[in-house]
């Protein structure tokens, strides 16, 4: 049988839960742009009637009910779509620093344009060409030095930016390792205190937000892998646990590298630093490396028109060419391989000496020694001091000690020219021999390829992390106007209950205050 303050109880019960009800939408509208929060929802339910059954019970017909009580707030959350998420979150991570790369490397080669490589390149094939129309003139000369300068100087430089490419890729792996350290010692700080808070019975929304935001943050830069345990998250980055509840084992750089190598790391921002480096940079780099040393000293079939007089002691083809064996001067044309243009600039004679002087190496080691390559590649400080030691004539006159070189003959500067078209041999960088131009047009085609499709990856990568994200909003995130909706249909209900205890309290002062008075 119910009390004379049943109905009392009724109300406040009632005035309890929506007063719940409204706190819970405030708190949602006021988080409505809170990254990573997820929409909470108070579950109602209704009170436990009078008169439950049991061997004694009133004989009045029904239960009566006692009104409204919430057993709970809980955060709207999917965690099939978290999983979704973050894998895509991955990939968008990983995609977007190797297109970045690929970018900063197009920047470095700068091409198609009017000051990268290939133009130097076609600058230093021109002075060559001009200067074997007058072999003598000094201002000739002198373009020929500065062209191969600018070309030097151009490999040297884009050498120098591949290595900070390198160098940064290398460094930001540490910085995102030390980025890493802190998300997972912020998730096992939540860990326990969401453990301590759920110990007492209560659910820890926003700490699981929070917690849950600190994954979706960690995603981006490393892929993870989240097991729910009753000590909290325990998160696998990399092949390695790194945090089970409250501990915490710290990922270094060399754990992250180790783990690229052995194929445990396959996404994120540090894979793409790692790839992007290993990969993209040390391939142009090799590339770069290879049509320097190439250039300098690659072989290269060419043809020695007959009249040519070779320098004594000369070698092809097991045959030794001096003035013992009387087979300096080609009777016929020689066609041979020799090694790059520093082989064939050996084969000429420079304007120094009064004597026949046989051309050195054209293209030298900023050092003197070791491969040439694209940071070290410099001219011949013999030619950069004197231009006159550049060599462009094949032809002698006289014999002995009165032989002399035919100054004006341009046998060696035309050959020279024409390596632009020439086929060097790039050993195992190619199947087969190609022009230095086309080497270095296909390494920009590479490069061009490679990075419209890192693009491509990048955007729809984008495009899945924001299409999974928008599905979890629709479930997780705060709809203004629903909310707007709820609190006034919880206003409503508060306002109504309270006009029900205040009914209520009208038929109590009625019943006390009113009856029993008949007769005074």
């Amino acid at each position: 049988m119910a009390s004379t303050f049943h109905s009392i109880e009724t109300a406040k019960r009632s005035l309890i839960t929506q007063t719940a009800a409204l706190n819970t939408t405030g708190h949602n509208v006021a988080n409505a742009n809170t990254p990573g929060y997820s929409r909470q929802v108070v579950n109602m339910t209704a009170a436990d009637p009078i008169d439950a059954v049991a061997f004694y019970r009133t004989t009045a017909p029904g239960q009566l009910g006692t009104g409204v009580e919430f057993n709970s707030i809980m955060r709207v959350r999917e965690s099939f779509l978290d999983g979704q998420f973050r894998n895509e979150n991955t990939s968008l991570g990983g995609w977007t620093i190797r297109n970045s790369t690929l970018e900063k490397l197009e920047t470095i080669m700068n091409e198609p344009s009017d000051t990268g490589i290939r133009t130097v390149l076609n600058n230093f094939w021109n002075s060559w060409s001009d200067l074997s129309q007058d072999p003598q003139d000094v201002t000739n000369r002198k373009i020929v030095k500065e062209t191969t300068l600018a070309l030097t100087d151009g490999l040297n430089q884009i050498s120098l930016q591949l290595d900070a490419l390198t160098s940064d890729l290398t460094n930001n792996v540490s910085l995102k390792t030390t980025e890493i350290n802190s998300y997972l010692q912020s998730i096992a700080d939540l860990n326990n205190n969401i453990v301590k808070v759920e110990q007492l019975g209560d659910n820890a929304n926003d700490l699981r937000d929070q917690r849950d935001y600190a994954v979706d943050q960690l995603s981006k830069i490393a892929g993870v892998q989240i097991t729910e345990l009753d000590s909290g998250y325990q998160v696998t980055i990399a092949g390695q646990v790194a945090v089970t509840g409250a501990a915490v084992v710290p990922v270094t750089a060399d754990i992250l590298e180790n783990a690229y190598q052995a194929g445990t790391l396959t996404g994120g921002e540090v894979y793409g630093m790692i790839h992007s480096r290993d990969q993209y940079v040390a391939d142009y780099r090799n590339q770069i490396n290879q049509l320097a040393n190439t250039l300098a000293t690659g072989d290269i079939e060419i043809t020695i028109p007959a009249g040519s007089v070779l320098p004594s002691g000369t070698v092809f083809n097991n045959v030794t060419y001096s003035d013992a064996n009387n087979n300096r001067t080609l009777t016929s044309d020689l066609k041979v391989t020799v090694q790059g243009i520093n082989g064939l600039h050996k084969l000429g004679y420079t304007l120094s000496g009064d004597t026949p002087t046989a051309g050195g190496d054209f293209f030298t080691t900023k050092d003197g020694s070791g491969t040439i390559t694209a940071g070290n590649i410099t001219l011949s400080k013999d030619i950069q001091n004197d231009p006159n030691n550049i060599a462009t004539s094949m032809r002698t006159t006289g014999t002995g000690t009165s032989e002399g070189v035919v100054l004006g003959n341009n046998s060696l500067a035309l050959a020279l020219a024409g390596l632009k078209d020439a086929k060097f041999d790039f050993g195992s960088a190619l199947s087969k021999p190609t022009t230095v131009d086309d080497f270095f047009g296909a390494i920009v085609g590479q490069l061009g390829v490679q990075t419209q499709e890192a693009n491509r990856q990048a955007q729809n990568a984008q495009l899945l992390t924001e299409q999974v994200d928008l599905n979890r909003q629709s479930v997780s995130g705060v709809s203004l106007d629903e909310e707007m909706s709820n609190l006034i249909k919880f206003q409503h209900a508060y306002s109504a209950a309270a006009r029900f205890m205040t009914a209520y309290d009208e038929l109590l002062n009625k019943l006390i205050n009113s009856t029993g008075v008949v007769g005074r």
